[in-house]
């Protein structure tokens, strides 16, 4: 059985994946990490139901303390790096859902991850709608080189472009010719309204409360437009990817980014 700490459990993604692990067989959850709701059942705060263990706010004493096999971190990324220090000096595997890493974290994170022996899976969006909508996104970018991504996320959201748009460029940068759309005077009458601009195409972050997390991929042809669209109506669709990839992370080595590396192998 994987014995699981969360880290970030007493925030909203973190109360679903403490209910997530709760509810599987195979899964132990033995630490919850937060620095809000200190010494609280976990359980009791995120299921209504005890659990025995209570919110601690020192990640490192808890995985010495439990023996813990994978950290799942859903902080902030003012605290991802820290964290993730803290588990590659254990010699632990470590599930990232938290965004706002940059490349060269991520290249960073990679090397001490393969020195210290242990896994560490980094996805931007764990719903397997997202990875798929990522992965039409890319092949339709071979036909269509026009495109706009649009992402809309809750009004708490601390970074933007969200994780999942930045990903989806990187994949349809990968798949078509770098090409600059758009007239080439058009002039924002306000400054940024036009969205930001990655490799040619535009990306525009939206943020509202009453949303989850959404994107849409505009392509536009030769008298045709195609939308592909993803809706995370709840926090509950990121739990099968989140369940999946704790049970994979312990057989990896390094940083696996994306998803969608699991689901194809």
């Amino acid at each position: 059985m994987l014995k699981v700490i969360v880290a970030g459990a007493a925030g909203r993604m973190g109360q679903e994946v403490v209910k997530a692990v709760l509810a599987e067989n195979d899964l132990s959850l033995v630490g919850a990490v937060d620095i809000n709701n200190y010494g609280e059942d976990i359980g009791l705060l995120a299921a209504g139901k005890p659990c025995g263990v209570p919110v601690t706010g020192n990640l490192g004493r808890v995985i010495e303390e439990t023996h813990a096999d994978v950290v799942v971190d859903f902080t902030t990324p003012d605290n991802i790096r820290c964290n993730l220090n803290t588990v590659l000096t254990h010699h632990v595997h470590a599930v990232v859902g938290t965004t706002g890493l940059s490349e060269e974290d991520i290249s960073d994170i990679n090397r001490m991850a393969e020195e210290a022996g242990v896994g560490i899976v980094i996805a931007p969006n764990f719903a397997i709608g997202a990875v798929l909508m990522m992965k039409f996104a890319a092949e339709a970018a071979r036909y269509l080189k026009n495109v706009e991504i649009i992402e809309l996320h809750h009004d708490r959201k601390l970074d933007a472009p969200s994780g999942t748009a930045i990903k989806t460029a990187e994949l349809i940068k990968g798949t078509r010719d770098k090409y600059r759309q758009g007239h080439p005077d058009e002039q924002e009458k306000f400054l940024g309204v036009r969205g930001g601009e990655y490799d040619g195409m535009r990306i525009h972050s939206i943020r509202l409360p009453g949303l989850v997390a959404h994107q849409e991929v505009i392509f536009g042809g030769l008298g045709q437009t195609l939308t592909i669209r993803h809706d995370s109506i709840s926090r509950e669709s990121f739990m099968p990817g989140v369940i999946l990839a704790v049970r994979r992370v312990t057989d990896l080595k390094g940083v696996t980014y994306g998803l969608e590396k699991l689901l194809t192998e």
